[in-house]
């Protein structure tokens, strides 16, 4: 039997010629990965194991990201944990604030060039599934694992199921990789793909850009998958040639494909024209509807960014639809880049003067409110439709607010209008 494209990464990092679903297995990692709310429990495993350095200062990397810039007390005191451990074993990947190269974790690892096709990366993070659309294995763990995976370089997987999820076709007006994933995640469910790699195929791949094919990755865990995976294009190639020319230059990266007669538990097809402008209502990813069919729907907030939909070509599309527009009486739109860089680049091309002339917020790089942290917190009562990727009681503030996720075009149109919106009614 064949092995699908993460089954063959992970063959490869454990040196095995093949593995198969269920397995166990110990693969070495190219990169480790941790920020502000999950390094410091791993810090204090890392002590109390009695661990004199990590495994490799170069493969290591910490990122301040989740409450920064530092809203209390107690958060200052887990960034400065982080710093102080990043400087004492010369973390050489440590990304702190105003730095050019900064942000939140998952827009600027790939931006970066940290990651490439074949890499093996964990993340104590739940999202780290993001790099997967490089055609990377990637997933989130635990601080304990992360830990040991600084200590000795490696870590253990059950090697996961997959499902097949083939994509025909083109996306229509203003559907994005957001409205795809919400689409897939409605039809089967948070828990649909349970501790199993999605790996995504089909013609249709070639209509989606390497930011759609993050966002897609990215929200793999919301249905309940290891990972999501994407095979490696000329759309693949020609971005890792830009975020690392080096590795490129010298092919030092492995494009995976499934064999044909790899096992799949279930094979969805999408016809990606199909996909209407989706939104997820409270309290679930799943929880998914056309967003034509819930214009009432009256909102308190808007936020566009975070790690799912805070990259470059988002917040031009944001920009785009906005210009000459402005947010709507009694509504509060937030506009968060998701990396100093988006931030320059938002700067250089006008795209700033556009959103504080509609009258946003505009705000430094961070997961802020996503997590119900900072930078956008609901009270009771409140409404907000977001491009973050979950929905959960309490997720952005109070129990007794609402969340409502969706794609960027569907925010800035909900922002004007001042309810659930799409954009042809701007």
């Amino acid at each position: 039997m064949g092995m699908t494209m993460t089954q063959k990464i992970l063959a490869d990092h454990a040196g095995l010629s093949e593995v198969h679903a269920g397995d166990l297995i110990e693969a070495k990692l190219d990169k480790v990965l941790g920020n502000d709310v999950t390094t410091p429990p791993a810090i204090k495993t890392f002590e109390g194991m009695g661990a004199a350095d990590v495994f490799d200062k170069d493969r290591v990397i910490l990122v301040p990201d989740h409450f920064t810039p530092n809203k209390d007390i107690k958060s200052a005191e887990l960034t400065k944990c982080m710093r102080c451990f990043a400087r004492e074993h010369e973390i050489s990947n440590y990304f702190e604030l105003g730095h050019k190269d900064m942000g939140i974790e998952h827009v600027i690892i790939p931006d970066n060039g940290l990651i490439l096709p074949g890499d093996a990366i964990i993340g104590a993070d739940s999202h780290t599934c993001t790099y997967g659309a490089l055609g990377a294995f990637a997933t989130g763990v635990g601080s304990t694992d992360l830990a040991c995976a600084m200590v000795s370089g490696s870590t253990w997987f059950k090697v996961p199921e997959a499902i097949k999820v083939v994509l025909t076709g083109k996306p229509g007006p203003y559907v994005t990789g957001k409205d795809i994933i919400l689409h897939l995640i409605g039809m089967i469910g948070v828990d649909g793909a349970l501790y199993k790699s999605l790996e995504f195929t089909g013609d249709g791949v070639k209509a989606l850009s390497m930011d759609q094919r993050l966002t897609i990755s990215n929200m793999a865990i919301e249905c309940g998958g290891k990972n999501g995976i994407f095979p490696v294009d000329d759309i693949t190639l020609e971005y890792i040639a830009t975020t690392n020319i080096d590795r490129y230059t010298r092919g030092d990266f492995t494009a995976y494909e499934a064999d044909p007669d790899a096992e799949y538990s279930q094979v969805i097809e999408i016809d990606l024209a199909a996909v209407p402008l989706t939104v997820a209502l409270p309290h679930l990813p799943s929880n998914t509807k056309a967003a034509k069919d819930v214009k009432d729907m009256k909102i308190d907030q808007v936020v566009i960014g975070s790690c799912t939909n805070g990259r470059e070509e988002d917040i031009r599309t944001a920009a785009e639809l906005l210009k000459g527009k402005k947010i709507a009486d009694g509504i509060r739109c937030i506009i968060i880049p998701g990396s100093q860089r988006v931030y320059r680049k938002a700067l250089d091309e006008g795209w700033l003067a556009i959103f504080d002339d509609a009258g946003c917020v505009i705000s430094t790089p961070t997961c802020g409110p996503c997590l119900g942290g900072h930078m956008g917190i609901l009270a009771a009562g409140e409404r907000c439709v977001s491009t973050t990727n979950r929905n959960f009681v309490g997720r952005m503030g109070h129990v007794e607010s609402e969340v409502i996720l969706s794609g960027v075009p569907v925010a800035v149109a909900s922002a004007v209008m001042g309810r659930v919106a799409i954009p042809d009614e701007i």
